[in-house]
């Protein structure tokens, strides 16, 4: 299974949608098989994009510590699962969810579209 994580200095980033680096790890039997890191530097709030871009490394599920509701929308809507509240190394976040142990949400943090600076501010 493949995973993607918003990255930022080794841990999850707390906002999707201000990314400009995803880790993408393959995870089986409960630990790390792969991981490479993606640059997503040129998407920031474009969350077509940011979906294309996850389908396109062949992602099964998205895991961040914070989205936006129209980043949510664009990523469910290209089949993707998503998991919010993430918070952590990308590699003990990873290891948690391939184990069944991360604790799951499936909810949107903010409600915005395109604005920039309007700050999202998770645990």
């Amino acid at each position: 299974m493949k995973l993607a994580m918003p990255y930022e200095q080794g841990k999850v980033n707390q906002h999707f949608g201000t990314s400009r680096e995803f880790a993408i790890v393959e995870v089986e039997d409960g630990k790390i098989k792969t991981r490479k890191t993606v640059s997503a530097d040129q998407l920031q709030h474009n969350h077509e994009g940011l979906a294309g871009l996850m389908k396109s490394e062949h992602v099964d599920v998205v895991i961040t510590g914070g989205i936006g509701a129209m980043a949510l929308i664009a990523l469910q809507e290209s089949g993707l699962q998503v998991v919010s509240g993430a918070n952590g190394s990308i590699e003990d976040v990873a290891v948690s969810f391939a184990r069944g142990e991360l604790d799951t949400k499936n909810t949107a943090c903010c409600n915005h579209h395109g604005e920039h600076g309007h700050g999202c501010h998770h645990g």
